[in-house]
């Protein structure tokens, strides 16, 4: 039987979210919270399926109660869960306070998760998959999780990248989670392998190339083997640097938000999405900015995930305002 062909795969991990209604230092006995799924792979594919491409999630995750959630809550999302593994670990979690003003603040349970267990011989299962589909999103942090996840990794971009797909990584630099050398020693093994290196100015810059300069970071990256960098450099700038030209597009900032978590991950999952599906960087780089706006008017990670008919709005008004071509 012929393996199934997806637009997107993304590899990575699904977190449970436990989002406080206060800031963290002020939670006291009886504080509310709100349960909800996230971690930047389902955020990304959440994203992706939501911006038309056929997507589905690789990973591990529990044996306990919340994978079912989890898993429904992903399916609700779009994303094919068909190829999940299971362990018997518990899944990961964190505690996260957010403002409408972007300030955030997290505690992580993640040691000895169920997703700290993927590994090469998983890629190895899911090698059809990957070999046959048209994009991969993976990430910093799925690299991070283990000594086993770190070498999934390079090894799934690998496959892709032979295949003649798109890989997308996210650096994602977390240094309670890794240090700086560990970062950088995948960073450049997985650079070469990408088509798309999205990363953030000045935390993952300043950490893995050593400046705060957007263009610095990009050409930097460039010279470790990406073929197009998007580097974002706070809520209402991103530039773009393909080698032929490095230059900033307009974001669009909502006027009203909620919660930033997640608004990268949207980024990237609908920018490959669209790469995947045809469209020219330049206007799948739009479309992914205007997700991202949207994105933050919700609560978590997918707390607010939206569709592609309002992307493509936001999108058209942000190109008409500013004379920009979509």
């Amino acid at each position: 039987m012929t393996a199934p062909e997806y637009d997107v795969l993304v590899l990575g991990e699904v977190l449970v979210e436990i989002h406080a209604g206060t800031a963290l230092r002020e939670a006291a006995d009886g504080t509310a919270a709100r349960i909800s799924y996230s971690g930047d792979a389902l955020n990304a594919a959440a994203a992706a399926a939501a911006a038309g491409a056929r997507t589905a999630l690789l990973t591990v995750v529990g044996d306990d109660e919340l994978s079912v959630p989890l898993l429904r809550r992903a399916a609700d999302l779009g994303v094919d869960v068909a190829h999940v593994r299971r362990a018997p670990r518990p899944n990961g979690a964190y505690l996260l306070s957010a403002d409408p003003d972007g300030d955030r603040e997290f505690v992580y349970w993640r040691t000895r998760s169920a997703a700290s267990t993927l590994s090469q011989a998983h890629v190895e299962d899911w090698l059809p998959l990957l070999t046959g589909c048209r994009a991969l999103i993976t990430s910093g942090i799925t690299g991070a999780l283990s000594p086993t996840s770190r070498a999934a990794v390079p090894a799934a971009a690998r496959a892709v990248h032979a295949a003649g797909g798109l890989v997308t990584y996210d650096p994602n630099h977390r240094p309670r989670l890794t240090g700086r050398a560990e970062a950088r020693s995948l960073l450049a093994e997985v650079a070469p392998l990408t088509g798309l290196l999205k990363t953030s100015c000045p935390a993952d810059a300043l950490a893995l190339v050593d400046t705060a300069d957007p263009p610095t970071a990009a050409a930097r990256y460039r010279a470790l083997g990406a073929r197009t960098v998007a580097v974002t450099a706070g809520p209402d700038r991103l530039l773009l640097d393909d080698g032929t030209r490095a230059a900033y597009h307009p974001v669009p900032v909502d006027p009203a938000p909620v919660d930033t978590t997640g608004a990268g991950d949207c980024f990237t999952g609908t920018t490959t999405a669209r790469l995947a599906l045809g469209d020219p960087l330049a206007r799948a780089v739009a479309y992914g900015v205007a997700a991202a706006s949207l994105s933050v008017a919700g609560r978590g990670g997918t707390g607010r995930v939206p569709s592609f008919t309002e992307t493509a709005a936001l999108a058209a008004r942000v190109a008409q305002d500013t004379a920009q071509p979509l």
